[in-house]
């Protein structure tokens, strides 16, 4: 189902999980226009409930152009996820250039109120069969 592997990081308890994959069929190499999707899963490993407020995220294509972007929730949520529980979506991403990468971070509060934030992979956007910028 996914032509690229997972990219893993654990903060706090909260492990985050991304798989990207290119979209060929909505990309146009052509006209300078590349497309991504990444699934993304957000298991709380902790004893309490967590949700997550909102997101971080630094967008850098492969000319070095950075873009942050930051929002409340994703998708339109601002999910609880309860102990054991994890919660999954699924987004995308335009470049200008055929690779680049995404990192960032998700605010998370916890039941007691505590805030934190959740460090998201690094993760890679590569054309299939070109090389990849992160490992």
């Amino acid at each position: 189902m996914y032509d690229t592997p997972a990219y893993e990081a654990e903060t706090e308890g909260v492990l985050i999980r991304v798989r990207p994959s290119y979209l060929a069929g909505q990309s146009d190499p052509d006209g300078g226009r590349w497309v991504w999707a990444y699934q993304v899963e957000i298991v709380n490993l902790t004893p309490t409930a967590i949700q997550l407020m909102a997101r971080r995220w630094v967008i850098t294509d492969g000319q070095g152009r950075v873009e942050e972007v930051r929002g409340a929730g994703v998708v339109g949520e601002q999910p609880v996820i309860k102990p054991g529980d994890s919660y999954s979506y699924a987004s995308g991403c335009p470049l200008g250039t055929p690779s680049g990468s995404m990192v960032g971070g998700y605010y998370m509060t916890d039941a007691s109120g505590r805030s934190f934030e959740a460090a998201i992979p690094a993760f890679s956007l590569d054309v299939p069969g070109d090389r990849r910028v992160l490992n």
